[in-house]
Parts: structure tokens; C-alpha cells; sequence
């Protein structure tokens, strides 16, 4: 064979495994490294731990209405995933790729209390990225309309004399609805039965049935059944002031030391490029100052809007994580 042919056969060889480790190369790299500007560049999924009504999907909805105007057109997908306090669908997110288009409606009980009533398939400190604190949403104790007490010393001087006479609605074992009032009911010393429901909706329709005798709810979901009279608001559950509800007390008033909030945020799965976060954070802030939602939050939710950047989420959860375990732990909280 000539040398000129040889040479240049040696040369294209080269060539071809030059391009073939640059193909592979290029195939390797994950989405989250791709440039943060182009995300999203499908539809995003928000996982939501509970059932279509209640004030956690409606926050969702919420956000979706004014994400896509921010994020290249693209929608934000809410999917509701229940069960399991929400541990459920945030074992599913945490198993995503960190690439964005998989995110997570957190709050209390499956990003800070839930491992410490059961041994879950994630790690709540590592086991997600913090990209916003969204809102703060009041919630309220509600009893049954049916029940004659006016306040609630007189419904807890009741559950005293008459131990497990009474029943609550919560939306699963480690769910914020179930955390706040096993935590009333030990620093209250009275002993309620759990009844689990699928969602806040669900919960206020056992109040309006007569199936449940209390519950502690979100006060956008239940206001409008307040004010017509339909179910009795004894007590706000945190000391923040309830404009919607001038004249209903907070719980810490009768129970010194008393003071619990809901919360929600949007975080990722763990090892989400720094960029990335950068961005969503971004579009979730933008989304947060559309006239529209922030009405929607403030006014039909009763909520505060929180916002801000991915560190100080970082920074708040972190707290979560270390109160909620003490209080669990003080409380005698077990599973149910």
C-alpha cells in the first residue's frame, strides 16, 4: 500500500474517534448544565402532596396562571399526588433529575417532620434543592357547627372531661393538618382520634356532614363557610393577626406558647445546578408580582407572600428541620 494512502487512512481513523468521543462527550452532559436561560424549554411538573380543592392546590393554580408568561411560553403542569402526609409525591421528585422540570410543592410535614414519624425513602436535609419560600397561609381550629361551644376553652374543657370522645380531620398522618392539632392536643392535654381525608376540601365537608368535630384548616378554604355560619371558627392557630376574621382569637390566648403557621415553597430535586435555581427562583419571583396572583394569594387565599432568594429558603427549612423534630420528640407524637 502507498504511504500517502496509509497515512491518510491513519489520519481519518483519528479523525473518527476524535468525533466519536466528542459525540459521547456531548451526550454526557446532563440537562442541568445546559445553558439555565434556554429552561424551561417543555412544560414543567409542580408535584402538589394532596387532593384537588384545598388551599395547596389553589396556591399552585395560582402560580401556574402567571408561570408560562416568564418561562418561554411554557406551562407549569400542577399534579396532584397524595397519600402518605405527602411523602408520597416528595419521594417522586426526589428521585428526578435535578434538570428543572420536575419540581415540588413543599411545606412542613414532608420536607421537615415527616422522618422523624416514619423511615422514608429520602433525606429531607439532602434530599432536595431550595429554590423559594412562596407563602405563608393562616390557617384556623374550626368545630362543627352542631357542637354548642363558643370558644375554644370551653371545647377543650369538654375533650378533657371526656377523653377520645372527639374526633379531628386531618389530610394524613405527618401533614400539617394532623402535626397542628397533635400538637394542640399535647399542649392542651386532651386526647383527640385522627380521621384522615384526602385534602382540605375534604376535611371542611366532614365538618359541614357532622363526621368530623374538628380540624384545623386553612382560612381560604373555610372562610366563606364561616361567615355564612356553617361551621364555628374557635381559634387562629398562629399569633398573626387574621384580617378576614377580626374577632376570632388566636389559640395561643387559651394555650400560652401556641403559635403555628403554614407554609409553602417550590424546591427541586437535590444537585440542581446553582444557575438553574438562579433562574427558576427568578420566574417564581416575577410570577409572585403579577397583579392577578398576588390578588388571587392575598386576598382570596388570606396569605402572605413571602418570595426572596433560594438561600434564605435554604436557611428557613433548616430551621423547619430543627424545630419540628424537637416539638414531635416533646409532644409524644407517634404514628398512627
Amino acid at each position: 500500500m502507498p504511504f500517502a494512502c496509509l497515512a491518510q487512512r491513519r489520519f481519518l481513523g483519528r479523525l473518527a474517534g476524535i468525533a466519536t468521543l466528542a459525540i459521547a462527550a456531548f451526550a454526557a452532559v446532563p440537562a442541568s448544565s445546559q445553558p439555565a436561560a434556554q429552561w424551561p424549554e417543555r412544560p414543567v411538573r409542580l408535584l402538589v402532596p394532596v387532593g384537588a380543592g384545598g388551599a395547596a392546590d389553589a396556591l399552585s393554580r395560582n402560580l401556574a396562571s402567571g408561570f408560562a408568561q416568564f418561562a418561554n411560553g411554557q406551562a407549569l403542569v400542577v399534579e396532584n399526588r397524595t397519600g402518605a402526609g405527602g411523602t408520597i409525591a416528595a419521594a417522586a421528585v426526589a428521585r428526578e433529575k435535578p434538570d428543572g422540570y420536575t419540581l415540588f410543592l413543599a411545606e412542613v410535614g414532608p420536607n421537615a417532620v415527616s422522618h422523624t414519624l416514619f423511615k422514608l425513602p429520602y433525606d429531607p436535609h439532602s434530599a432536595f434543592t431550595p429554590i423559594i419560600h412562596a407563602v405563608n397561609l393562616p390557617a384556623v381550629i374550626l368545630i362543627r357547627p352542631t357542637l354548642p361551644y363558643k370558644n375554644l376553652a370551653e371545647y377543650l374543657a369538654a375533650a378533657k372531661q371526656q377523653p377520645g370522645k372527639f374526633n379531628y380531620a386531618s389530610a394524613g398522618v405527618g401533614n400539617w393538618t394532623h402535626l397542628f392539632m397533635a400538637y394542640l392536643n399535647s399542649q392542651a392535654g386532651i386526647d383527640q382520634v385522627n380521621v384522615v381525608y384526602r385534602s382540605g376540601a375534604e376535611m371542611l365537608l366532614s365538618l359541614l356532614r357532622g363526621d368530623a368535630d374538628t380540624a384545623i384548616i386553612t382560612v381560604s378554604t373555610s372562610l366563606g363557610q364561616i361567615r355564612e355560619g356553617k361551621i364555628r371558627a374557635l381559634a387562629g392557630a398562629s399569633m398573626r393577626p387574621m384580617p378576614q376574621l377580626p374577632n376570632t382569637p388566636p389559640a395561643g390566648q387559651t394555650i400560652p406558647g401556641f403559635d403555628v403557621s403554614v407554609w409553602h415553597g417550590i424546591v427541586g430535586p437535590a444537585g440542581m445546578d446553582p444557575s438553574l435555581v438562579t433562574r427558576v427562583n427568578g420566574i417564581f419571583n416575577q410570577v409572585l408580582q403579577v397583579p392577578s396572583v398576588r390578588t388571587a394569594i392575598t386576598e382570596a387565599q388570606a396569605a402572605e407572600i413571602v418570595g426572596g432568594t433560594p438561600q434564605q429558603f435554604d436557611a428557613f427549612i433548616k430551621g423547619e428541620l430543627k424545630r419540628w423534630p424537637e416539638v414531635v420528640r416533646a409532644a409524644g407524637i407517634k404514628p398512627e
